[in-house]
């Protein structure tokens, strides 16, 4: 019912359009217009302002021609911005006569923020390369300054700005000193040099921060680096996120930059503002001579803004394309993030933890936002579809406060620096972060937006903790079949707060969305993430999978496919398509959450049927996969056995908490303990046991000798989502040779007898595994949860003789482990529940 309804709303929307076409007032612009021209097809504007201008005094007067709207016809060609286009509440339309801006027929009209910087020489010899290998160009100025940008372009493709490691490569900090503010770095590189302006880019948990260095101070083969202020203290004084120290993952990742010592690789640039110079050393197969060179320049290319008893509605963007945004902030002022790219105006944590809202809080946050190239508050009804947003340094298009009733539906968001898309408060300056959102004019809200078909790719690639879509307090939200590939950090993230109590978010649905290629640069990551009480939501018949391999990863275990976070409660999980269950559900409200059938064996139509649909599913060709950056390994069945007396049950789950085990469980057989789950680096597991327990055995089981799958051995089968495993154990004999044939005889088992699969089917069983080491074997069956071994054993062998004869021949390889009585061999392990020990 719903994609039907959807398809009628999509056709319905053509129609109206084609019918604006023929009966719609028409204002026309073109690259090579005039602002004096009329406005008509053969006498064009030359910008987009004087257009609304026009429309707004055919709005005034009630001219009899905007019956049917007014068409602002945009003909192909860029347009070079020098201001916002600002749409206000006067500029609004209505219902049955909608203002819009769109491309004229087969046109693809820019609206360009940025600068062409031309005239590129080569360079004398600079940093010990070569004359020539450096190409420079005279800094474009503004009313006698240079201007200031943190990104540049050459020929569309973002250049990096002059850092002191190569390629993607990043170095460790040794330490940091929250008292006096600094941090020590590793110095063996004595040609990089302290310059005004160089800047430390660090990587802190779940966000980065550009710092901007002060001093460096060397000592021997190390240097302390002190930073300008304010982003020096509040990068000391704040809690969370921060550097971290880790001898496991290693020490925080940073790299230096934005200093012409450190400009030595082909791609880099530096802009030095105090002789007006711009340096680049050209890629393989760049002409300078020929290059299209462009540097930001606007913060904010449109802005539609409304008061919330004047808002702006109506007005529609169709088929434009917004490119070269800047941002500044950072330069002028640092950039200390909390999430999702809002940086911090101040933080600090609590002596005594506890807040009227949250009483084990310790944290304290005010937040900014950051700037977006297409801004939009106060505004209803709006629209923006088959529109692209490029080549913009910070967040593409953001719906902010008082918005309600708007699309955003069928565009391109590709190579930008912060979050795709934001919508909903996130927090105003004043509100302390982890407060609740309660407000008596339901208006500020951002409510019952549509966000669908949207192609969102290769963005967060300058702050790293940004997102593809970040939503904040927001009510009746759907974000429904956008497809996001190719991100730093999460793909959608929903809610804020990090608090259980009621607030303003309800009705929000996150559906069919399809969400690859993730978690590139942090971790603590998840396709989707979830945040707060948000009543009534729904996340369902989502399609994620490939989660990037971050090589500084504060912790190479915490990435995940959904992921409800703090205080996250009211939310119906069902049917999304996700690899394995690799989910976290961290401090979530008392209320709880309905999880059911997320696994790879939901319905194969809902992995098809996931991403964007027709008819703009000729954007999916613009999606950015980098296929030379790896990917997650999926965690593999694993049981890891401890052997010693006196086995401390509590402290060994605690240290394996952080490898992030699926499914983790522990099974007890006297001095016999096994954790069974999904593993990552089993082998990273035993060592850290190994250290904390040095008197104990530990064993790895792994590749299991035999493994049946209910899916694949089973015809017409669907594996149940819950699972409830049994872990029994025993020895084989002590002759190798028989041992030899126990391999032989189940490696080639369903193929020679495969009546055994055929009885595991009949009972049900979901899995079998066998594995070995050494002599020992351990066995996991896997039943569906609620039933009984007892009760589906006996099925294997019904009207099923050769089971019989199978489970006689493997009696004579098997006897008990250690510690048996004569006769005994399988050992039945108990399942240990810490909770009820307690």
């Amino acid at each position: 019912m719903h994609c039907i309804t959807l398809k009628i709303r999509l056709i319905f929307v053509l129609f109206l359009t084609s019918l604006f076409s023929v009966n719609a007032a028409e204002i026309w612009v073109s690259a090579k217009g005039k602002d004096t021209n009329s406005g008509t097809k053969e006498s064009p504007l030359a910008t987009v302002h004087m257009a609304v201008r026009k429309a707004r005094e055919l709005r005034r007067l009630k001219d009899s021609s905007i019956k049917n709207g007014i068409q602002i016809m945009v003909m192909d060609g860029t347009y070079w911005l020098n201001e916002p286009i600002f749409i206000r509440p006067e500029d609004s339309g209505t219902k049955e006569s909608p203002t819009v801006i769109m491309a004229a027929n087969n046109a693809r009209p820019i609206m360009h923020g940025g600068i062409e910087i031309k005239n590129w020489k080569k360079a004398e010899a600079i940093n010990g390369l070569k004359k020539g290998t450096v190409w420079v160009a005279d800094a474009p100025s503004v009313a006698g300054e240079v201007l200031n940008y943190r990104q540049l372009w050459v020929n569309d493709v973002k250049a990096v700005r002059a850092k002191n490691t190569p390629g993607t490569t990043m170095e460790r900090i040794l330490s940091w000193d929250k008292e006096t503010e600094t941090c020590w770095i590793p110095f063996k590189d004595r040609s990089v040099k302290y310059e005004p302006g160089m800047e430390m880019y660090i990587v802190q948990w779940w966000a980065i921060a550009h710092l901007r260095v002060k001093n460096i101070e060397v000592v021997k083969d190390s240097a302390r680096l002190s930073f300008e202020k304010p982003e020096s203290r509040i990068q000391s004084e704040h809690p969370w996120p921060a550097p971290w120290i880790s001898k496991n993952n290693g020490n925080s990742a940073y790299f230096l930059n934005n200093a012409k010592n450190l400009l030595n690789e082909p791609g880099e640039w530096y802009l030095d503002r105090k002789n007006a110079k711009i340096y680049y050393i050209p890629r393989k197969g760049e002409d300078m001579t020929k290059a299209k060179v462009t540097a930001p320049v606007l913060e904010n290319l449109v802005e539609v803004k409304g008061t919330i008893d004047s808002p702006v509605h109506d007005f529609h963007f169709k088929g434009i394309s917004f490119q070269y945004s800047n941002w500044l902030r950072p330069s002028q002022q640092g950039h200390v993030p909390l999430q999702a790219g809002m940086y911090l105006l101040d933080a600090y944590k609590l002596k005594e933890p506890g807040t009227p809202n949250q009483a084990n809080l310790e944290n304290q946050a005010w937040v900014g936002r950051p700037r977006a190239a297409v801004e939009v508050n106060f505004a209803n009804n709006t629209l923006f579809e088959n529109c692209s947003f490029e080549h913009l340094s910070s967040t593409g298009l953001d719906y902010n406060k008082g918005t309600n009733h708007n699309t955003i539906q069928g565009n391109l968001f590709k190579d930008i620096g912060g979050n795709g898309i934001a919508l909903g408060v996130f927090s105003e300056e004043p509100f302390e972060a982890h407060l609740p959102l309660v407000v008596k004019d339901d208006r500020e809200i951002c409510s019952d937006e549509l966000v669908a078909d949207n192609v969102i790719t290769n963005v967060a690639n300058d702050d790293w903790g940004c997102l593809g879509i970040a939503a904040g307090f927001v009510k009746n939200l759907t974000i429904e079949h956008n497809e996001i590939s190719n991100v730093a950090y999460s793909g959608i993230s929903m809610g804020w707060g990090w608090t259980h109590t009621e607030n303003v978010m309800k009705n929000n649905k996150i559906i069919a969305n399809k969400i690859h290629h993730y978690a590139k640069h942090l971790h603590d990551v998840a396709g989707i993430y979830t945040l707060s009480s948000q009543a009534n939501s729904r996340i369902e018949e989502n399609y994620i999978d490939k989660v990037y391999n971050s090589p500084y990863a504060h912790d190479p275990f915490l990435w995940l496919y959904l992921y409800t976070d703090e205080g996250s409660q009211h939310f119906t999980i069902q049917n999304n398509w996700i690899p394995i269950q690799k989910i976290l559900k961290n401090n979530n409200g008392p209320a709880g959450n309905i999880w059911k059938d997320n696994y790879a064996f939901v319905d194969s139509k809902i992995k098809e049927n996931a991403g964007v649909r027709k008819p703009f599913q000729a954007l999916t060709k613009e999606v950015v996969i980098d296929e030379a950056w790896g990917l997650q390994e999926m965690p593999k069945a694993v049981a890891i056995e401890v052997i010693g007396k006196d086995l401390d049950l509590a402290k060994i789950k605690s240290t394996i908490k952080g490898f992030r085990i699926v499914g983790e469980e522990l099974y007890q057989w006297q001095n016999h303990l096994v954790i069974y789950g999904l593993m990552n680096q089993p082998e990273r597991t035993k060592r850290k046991l190994a250290l904390a327990f040095p008197e104990l055995e530990i064993k790895i089981y792994e590749n299991p000798v035999y493994d049946f799958q209910n899916f694949e051995r089973c015809k017409n089968v669907k594996p149940v989502s819950e699972w409830e495993n049994i872990v029994l154990t025993a020895n084989l004999v002590a002759d190798e040779k028989m041992q030899k044939e126990y391999i032989d005889y189940h490696t080639t088992q369903f193929e020679k007898w495969p009546e055994v699969a055929k009885g595991f089917c009949n009972a049900d069983f979901q899995q079998l595994k066998v594995f070995k080491n050494g002599r020992q074997l351990i066995l996991v069956i896997s039943i569906p949860k609620g039933e009984n071994l007892d009760k589906l054993n006996p099925k294997t062998t019904e009207n099923n003789p050769r089971v019989d004869q199978w489970n006689a021949l493997m009696k004579k390889y098997q006897t008990g482990i250690e510690g048996t009585k004569p006769g005994e061999v399988w050992m039945f392990m108990d399942k240990v529940n810490l909770e009820e020990k307690k």
